[in-house]
């Protein structure tokens, strides 16, 4: 069963660290759908965005437990792919940003 590739990439991310990222290694960060793995991650930057993809790092993130008063609460775990492009190949979508 094939996932619609925007089901799989949620947002990119866009901080300090994966700007610099970018600048040097040709490297793309992305949120992504808990549920997925390298392949279908890898598919679906290849499929949406027209780039060829060399290597899929995945972070798995774990939300922090917040307190506000006395009231306790949890934000949400994320799943992070640093995404490493093939040489010579650039992402339009993130270059002005």
């Amino acid at each position: 069963m094939s996932k619609n590739p925007y089901d799989i990439l949620i947002k990119p991310l866009i901080t300090e660290k994966t700007t610099a990222l970018r600048e040097q290694g040709n490297k793309v960060c992305f949120l992504v759908n808990p549920g997925s793995n390298r392949i279908e991650i890898k598919r679906a930057v290849e499929e949406a965005l027209k780039v060829k993809v060399e290597s899929v790092n995945i972070i798995s993130v774990h939300g922090k437990a917040k307190r506000f008063g006395r009231f306790e609460g949890k934000k949400p775990d994320r799943k992070k792919a640093i995404v490493t492009l093939k040489e010579g190949e650039k992402l339009e979508l993130l270059e002005g940003v």
